[in-house]
């Protein structure tokens, strides 16, 4: 026991000032909301991805970049705060939500938190995601706090509804309290080059969205090639996106090293030509904490330090927790933990 009391006074200096990868709140300077720009479909048809040298550059990134000890503890509460803790179920109910908030409130165990000397930080995750019908049972679970509710609206997961019904959508989640949106677009627009009829249907969304915050689901396992995720990408910020989003989940390919690094460069570019910045969030199939920190590895190499907080990038998870939890366990104890030493609901 004092070996572990003392392994968490040594990580407790990195764990709370490390600048990088340190747990807390989001902290800085306030972050001024994209507002979109006209359609520029010169520069988006002019748009050309390389997928060979993309996954090359992605394969290469688990092995170049790693933290270890009390930074990796650190980079993985980092992970935590920046997480959509989400149920999208058919077997949804409003209990497995009100759990799923409670969770949020506390999503890694008090005696791991005072273990490692960071229990002060109030850690809780980004938001906590769920389909419309139950955005009012998640609100009310978390009244008193500042974690947001995310809604997945515009007739997630296929969008395929007519668009004034998913515009409606978005107005009703709003109405019932949802902070962020997750919208999904039509992927037809992409895969036949309309990009004026993608441009107007996610600049709707936006419109509808008002004040809350608009994450652009791309869908990126149903575009077909990189250079069509690229241009999406591009047209989706432009429209005034908040966030570009990998995947709903409910594709056969989610979230990848390799696309998001094509989305992480799309956001640098509308960064340097417009000065806006914005977010991203991977989602779908990220379960492993290893996955999460090569992850963030990438956004501070290829956008640096602060798509590191919860106002720029967040991860879609739901099974994530649980081994984060695991491997803070083992930081302080020196053991691994059967996962059901950390339900999720």
């Amino acid at each position: 026991m004092e070996a572990h009391r003392q392994q968490a006074a040594r990580a407790r200096p990195a764990i709370v000032a490390e600048p990088g990868g340190a747990a807390g709140a989001a902290g800085g300077e306030a972050l001024e909301r994209n507002p979109g720009t006209p359609l520029a479909l010169d520069r988006v048809r002019a748009v050309r991805i390389n997928r060979s040298a993309v996954e090359r550059r992605a394969a290469t990134l688990p092995a170049r970049r790693t933290v270890k000890k009390e930074y990796q503890a650190a980079w993985l509460l980092r992970a935590v705060t920046c997480m959509d803790l989400t149920t999208l179920s058919g077997d949804d109910t409003p209990g497995n939500v009100r759990r799923l908030c409670a969770k949020a409130r506390h999503p890694v165990r008090r005696d791991l938190l005072e273990a490692m000397g960071v229990a002060h930080l109030d850690i809780t995750v980004g938001a906590v995601c769920v389909y419309h019908a139950l955005v009012p049972v998640a609100v009310a679970a978390l009244a008193g706090t500042d974690i947001p509710v995310a809604a997945v609206s515009t007739g997630f997961p296929a969008g395929l509804s007519p668009l004034a019904q998913r515009i409606d959508e978005v107005y009703a989640s709003v109405e019932a309290g949802a902070r962020e949106i997750d919208v999904v677009v039509t992927r037809a627009h992409v895969l036949t080059g309309d990009w004026e009829a993608l441009y107007r249907e996610v600049s709707e969304f936006r419109r509808a969205c008002g004040d809350a915050h608009m994450k652009t689901i791309l869908a990126t396992g149903e575009l077909a090639t990189m250079t069509n995720v690229a241009r999406a990408s591009m047209v989706a910020m432009m429209a005034g996106s908040d966030f570009i989003k990998t995947s709903t989940g409910k594709e056969p390919v989610n979230a990848t090293l390799a696309v998001s690094l094509v989305m992480a460069r799309m956001i640098r570019e509308y960064r340097e030509s417009t000065g806006y910045l914005v977010g991203f969030k991977p989602a779908g199939g990220i379960r492993a904490a290893k996955s999460a920190l090569d992850y963030l590895a990438l956004m501070k190499e290829e956008l640096g330090g602060r798509w590191l907080r919860p106002d720029l990038f967040r991860f879609g998870a739901s099974g994530l927790l649980t081994d984060i939890e695991r491997q803070l366990e083992h930081y302080v104890t020196g053991r691994y933990s059967a996962a059901h030493r950390h339900p999720m609901v």
